[in-house]
């Protein structure tokens, strides 16, 4: 007997093949017909009475456009059934009303940031579940607060200071998780994890079949969220269609220290910004420029700041302690640095630059 179409579809998840869920049958159908989720009409609560002010201040603000019925029907935030406007998946989404909580309770980023190279001990978590609009500055401030900012050279009087990710191809990406998620997955949410050697955006949600992210330079677009997908566009969260990945690929190409891939675990889809290790067979030179350069940094990092610790540089170069601890007994032995005063209380003196 044969089983029907609840029971008889399976998805390709990694490596097998598993029964779809509800959801995932759901979905299917709405990409068969064009239909996104967040289009479609939810049924909770009549339009009128949804409260949406935070949302309808900020597009007024934004678009100097008030968000009238007529606007709202354009827009596809609101759609008629027998008479009654009711708001689409998407205004549900963007608004500020109870409901969202109840029907969308996970349209929301979990930070964190561990200790070491694996999941496991926190230093910090955050949860953002305000509007989705303010979610992907406030998650992307989070890994701003735990990564490093050092001096690279000086134009003139002027210091150039740089991140040791790219950050702009990481705001990048935590808007893309945003805009891009699957909201009609029940259970699961954005997630940003920090380790000390990468950054892991993951977002609910399977690849969309038309994006190559192993051809991140030819401007794709596939648009997941139809309705939500303009609104960021409006308002000045996201530029041009079609740019995101290219602009990574872009900052990628400034970090050539900063490697980048992607999965797709379960049913989601994960980018991991990651710091390339040296190769053991790195010809002898090389290491050796490298490791000048490292020097380099460090006194610059003590000229700012004379009292500062090995964990402290480490942090602000990307390096780890004990390199750090090898660089300056190498200053030391060049007679380029000097110790005053014991380890704890103490502080550096710059001998000479050169």
């Amino acid at each position: 007997m044969k089983k029907g179409f609840e029971e008889g579809t399976f998805i390709r998840v990694g490596s097998s093949n598993r029964q779809a869920s509800t959801e995932m049958i759901a979905e299917l159908k709405r990409q068969q017909h064009s239909i996104s989720f967040d289009s479609e009409i939810s049924y909770e609560k009549s339009a009128n009475v949804l409260e949406f002010l935070v949302f309808e201040a900020n597009f007024l603000e934004k678009t100097d456009e008030a968000l009238t019925a007529a606007v709202l029907k354009k827009l596809e935030l609101i759609k008629s059934d027998r008479g009654i406007s009711y708001p689409t998946n998407a205004l549900v989404l963007l608004s500020g009303d109870e409901i969202k909580k109840m029907l969308f309770p996970y349209a929301k980023i979990e930070c964190a940031r561990f200790k070491g190279e694996e999941p496991g001990n926190f230093i910090d978590r955050k949860s953002f579940e305000n509007s989705i609009l303010t979610q992907p500055e406030e998650a992307y401030q989070f890994v701003i607060r735990h990564i490093s900012q050092g001096t690279t050279d000086y134009t003139g009087v002027y210091r150039n200071d740089r991140w040791e990710y790219p950050v702009i191809a990481i705001r990048e990406a935590i808007r893309n998780a945003v805009i891009h998620r699957d909201y009609s997955l029940s259970g699961m949410d954005i997630k940003v994890a920090v380790f000390d050697d990468k950054i892991e955006i993951t977002s609910p949600g399977k690849l969309p079949p038309t994006v190559d992210y192993s051809d991140m330079q030819s401007g794709q677009s596939s648009i997941r969220n139809k309705v939500l997908a303009p609104i960021f566009k409006r308002l000045g969260i996201i530029e041009q269609w079609g740019n995101g990945l290219k602009l990574i690929a872009d900052e990628l190409k400034k970090y050539p220290e900063i490697g980048f891939e992607w999965k797709e675990p379960g049913m989601a889809f994960r980018v991991i910004f990651y710091k390339k290790k040296k190769s053991d067979n790195e010809p002898a030179e090389v290491v050796a420029e490298t490791s000048e350069k490292t020097s380099e940094k460090i006194i610059e990092l003590i000229e700012l700041k004379d009292i500062i610790t090995i964990s402290e540089i480490a942090a602000k170069l990307g390096i780890s302690e004990r390199s750090v601890e090898r660089n300056l007994q190498k200053l030391q032995l060049a007679k380029k640095l000097l110790r005053d005063g014991p380890d704890k209380g103490g502080h550096w003196k710059i001998l000479k630059r050169k």
